[in-house]
């Protein structure tokens, strides 16, 4: 089964004055998913006090009033892997295909960047093919570790061989590090462990040789990078200096320069400043975090790219986004 958009998206609500924005960090829960993570343990689903409810009416609500005409909708952190493989495999399989028939029945507004049961690499290939073949995914999601294990880990190679080979778009989501008990202080994840754990993946992408490997692979970091664009050139230095004599530097700044960045969280006034010294504005896309930034928090996110000048002469933060996000995801384009 595949899946097409219209030939032209109908004006929504905000009016031709604001272009509408395409939102590549949307996530959706549905009360089994919730049900499936309680009985795991995540009562409190990385620290953060209750789970958010979603419904497709309430996230276009969010979305016409803040002038997005297409949510890429996914599955955020704890993700779909709660320590059994055949029961991810079925959960991944599940909230797929619920993400898929959302798309379905909303033609135009929602994308899906499909749930893999990592680190089951025999059953993440095949919900790989199943994902993009049957359901006509945009993309997938992967956690920045699943259980410890990181994306650099060289049990994944299958994974991201078959992704690069596919020149799929990678979403990238952070979620709690192994050793939060100890490093997060009591306090949610999401506020620094989330951040540094972004940071920690890629940087084991970098190591690993993943991303140099499979150049096919389209790679989106969210929340303005986390760590990264302040660490860049640290982890550059010491990937040189950790290098086998005689074997060429890679140059990790040039790597981390070809993913792409959402904007998602407090994006002003430091967090876009900092990651436009590393990455070109042609890499940024629009993210509102949406169903876990609550709906005021997330009306307010976009009214601030309203407000905030664009880095590109000719171009509000709208137009710039938009365009990038049909750039890298033309069937939301079409």
């Amino acid at each position: 089964m595949t899946r097409d958009l219209p030939a032209s998206t109908p004006a929504r609500a905000t009016g031709a004055a604001r272009p509408g924005l395409i939102d590549v960090h949307g996530h959706f829960v549905t009360d089994s998913y919730v049900r499936r993570a309680r009985a795991a343990g995540h009562e409190r689903p990385d620290g953060v006090p209750a789970w958010p409810t979603w419904s497709a009416e309430a996230h276009l609500e969010v979305m016409d009033r803040s002038g997005i005409d297409t949510a890429v909708l996914s599955v955020s952190s704890p993700g779909v892997f709660f320590g059994d493989a055949a029961a991810a495999r079925a959960l991944a399989r599940e909230v797929n295909e619920e993400g898929a028939r959302i798309v379905r029945d909303h033609p135009g507004r929602f994308g899906l960047f499909a749930s893999l049961p990592l680190p089951d690499v025999d059953g993440a290939l095949a919900e790989i093919a199943y994902a993009f073949d049957e359901l006509g995914a945009d993309g997938v999601i992967l956690e920045s570790n699943t259980h410890g294990v990181y994306l650099g880990d060289p049990r994944l190679e299958p994974v991201f061989a078959e992704l690069g080979r596919r020149q799929a778009v990678v979403f990238l989501h952070p979620t709690s590090p192994v050793c939060w008990e100890q490093s997060a202080l009591g306090r949610p994840r999401p506020m620094v462990e989330f951040i540094f754990d972004t940071a920690r993946t890629v940087t084991d992408l970098l190591f690993a040789g993943t991303l140099e490997r499979h150049p096919g692979l389209n790679v989106v970091v969210p929340h303005c990078g986390g760590a990264l664009p302040v660490l860049a050139d640290r982890i550059n230095g010491f990937m040189k200096l950790f290098m086998q004599a005689g074997t060429p530097a890679p140059d990790a700044v040039a790597q981390l320069r070809r993913l792409h960045y959402d904007l998602a969280g407090p994006a002003f006034p430091r967090q876009v400043p900092a990651l436009l010294e590393l990455a070109d504005p042609e890499r940024l896309l629009y993210g509102s975090d949406y169903c876990w930034t609550p709906a005021p928090a997330a009306e307010a996110h976009a009214a601030s790219f309203d407000a905030a000048p664009s880095p590109v002469d000719g171009t509000t933060w709208r137009t710039l986004t938009t365009s990038n996000a049909r750039t890298l995801l033309p069937r939301l384009g079409r």
